[in-house]
């Protein structure tokens, strides 16, 4: 049925600059401003501008949507390159440039794939092959070329109730339902009466089906109750190195961890001391001694260095009555902890005396942490944006810990979405999230991805808490992002074999 509703000619003729700026707007449905309905009405709108387009015509808008979206939720990625990474300017704005090239490509891509080969204007369009093929593109970008899987639309929904379903399906799952709330907008403004009638019943049975499961426990109590305090030296990162201030920092953490002494588990941000582990041993052996008098263990960010291999790790060490042992992160910060560049590009940047260096990646097989009686999942900084690389452990860990150096971001918003995609991870595994950060945002997270107790940002802080130790798998710990792939990419293939029956229905004999 052709859409009742029409496009207005100001909208057309000014599509693309309505395109970055609804992208750039998208921006604010996000941590720390959390105007949820703009991850509805962003997408939404950019789907109206296509629903008329030709499919170039759409590869442009969605370029320029994307571009908007990234431009303004990832412009912090300068601030880290460049004030703290002391990468020259025009490295910094080549790299974030690059960045948004990248992820703007995702969806003008998909606008274009849309029109040239999907369904004409109506329901399978608006209510399946755009909502599936906007979880693809974002599941797909978090993964390819090494991934960026920040801004994801269903983040966004931390605070509602479409966060229910991240048990069922991840973060993925709340992608598509937001989505197709978006898609129900655009048939409920261009559709007839059947459609409009469609998209109603479709959104009610999202969001109260949503409703009737956010208060559904998926997992249950393993042992008492456990004390924890997370420590945070808010040490500025260009500060942070410097010879000068070493003693200072060194201090300053054992200070912190004097005040916390008592808790059952203490947590350090990640690379909380400006050493490599092995020039800190007998620091390490004193506080550890310390603690250990006290009936505390404790979990340290620290940087490891392996001689036999020179090799540097980002490791997070446990320190406990039973001895040591190290969890190394998996998942490295491209251009920030290794350089995906060819060999030509490390010999030029050596030439031109740019900074940069490659650590290594740990294992991936990594058992949980035994710390403080428990088990504990660990993850460092930039992996928290993955669910999936938790679950694993999930089996056996009874909670999750979560280090990071937000020092990197300045005051931006960026610490802020991180604590978002955190949120998430606790309420995907069922699981409390302890997140120990340099300068915020430090925070306690229960197994429904609320915010427990934070700490103030840019100042020491030690921040304490009760968690309950918890046991059992989440359909999501179960199965993984695998089950909302696979319906999305059907519901693709149903709209897409539906466009070409279509088309070659019109074609004459």
């Amino acid at each position: 049925m052709p859409a009742a509703g029409a496009i207005p000619a100001a909208w057309q003729r000014h599509g693309g600059w309505l395109a970055a700026l609804a992208g750039a707007a998208t921006v604010f449905a996000f941590a720390p401003w959390g105007y949820t309905p703009l991850a509805v009405l962003g997408p939404a709108l950019l789907m109206l501008l296509w629903d008329d387009a030709t499919p170039r015509a759409a590869f442009r808008l969605g370029l320029l949507w994307a571009a908007g979206l990234f431009l303004a939720g990832s412009w912090w990625l300068y601030v880290a390159i460049h004030d703290f990474g002391q990468a020259p300017a025009w490295l910094a704005l080549l790299l974030l440039a690059g960045l948004v090239a990248i992820m703007a490509c995702y969806y003008g891509l998909l606008g274009w794939l849309t029109l040239r080969c999907g369904p004409p204007a109506g329901a399978w369009r608006w209510l399946l092959l755009w909502p599936a093929g906007w979880t693809v593109i974002e599941w797909l970008r978090g993964w390819l070329f090494t991934g960026f899987p920040w801004l994801e639309v269903g983040y966004a929904h931390s605070d509602d109730w479409l966060m229910a379903l991240a048990p069922l399906g991840g973060v993925h799952l709340t992608t598509l339902a937001s989505a197709l709330t978006a898609g129900a907008v655009v048939a409920l403004l261009r559709g007839g009466w059947r459609e409009r009638w469609l998209a109603a019943s479709v959104v009610a049975l999202l969001w109260g089906g949503a409703a009737l499961l956010s208060r559904t426990p998926w997992t249950v109590p393993a042992g008492a109750e456990l004390s924890v305090a997370l420590l945070q030296g808010a040490v500025p990162q260009d500060q942070k190195w410097q010879q000068e201030n070493r003693v200072a920092t060194l201090e300053l953490y054992r200070r912190l961890n004097r005040e916390a002494l008592g808790h059952r588990l203490i947590v350090w941000p990640e690379a909380a001391l400006p050493v490599l582990a092995h020039e800190a041993d007998d620091y390490l052996a004193a506080v550890g001694a310390e603690s250990r008098a006290r009936g505390s263990d404790l979990l340290i960010g620290l940087l490891r260095y392996e001689r036999d291999g020179g090799r540097v790790y980002n490791g997070l060490l446990a320190l406990t009555a039973g001895g040591s042992g190290w969890y190394d992160k998996r998942r490295l910060v491209p251009f920030g902890e290794f350089f995906p560049v060819p060999a030509f590009v490390r010999r030029w940047l050596r030439l031109m005396s740019l900074p940069y260096y490659d650590m290594s990646a740990g294992a991936a097989d990594q058992p949980p942490l035994a710390v403080a009686g428990q088990k504990v999942g660990a993850t460092i900084c930039y992996e928290d944006a993955w669910g999936n690389l938790q679950r694993a452990v999930l089996g056996e860990a009874t909670l999750l810990v979560n280090v990071t150096n937000n020092a990197w971001f300045g005051d931006s918003a960026a610490p802020h979405q991180q604590l978002q995609m955190a949120r998430f991870r606790a309420r995907e595994a069922g699981r409390w999230l302890v997140r120990a950060t340099s300068n915020g945002v430090t925070a306690i997270l229960g197994p429904d991805g609320q915010v427990a107790a934070r700490a103030p940002q840019f100042q020491p802080a030690v921040l304490s808490g009760k968690i309950q130790p918890l046991t059992g798998l989440t359909p999501y710990a179960r199965h993984g992002d695998w089950p909302v792939l696979a319906l999305a990419l059907a519901l693709c293939a149903a709209a897409l074999a539906s466009g070409m029956l279509r088309r070659r229905a019109r074609q004459p004999e």
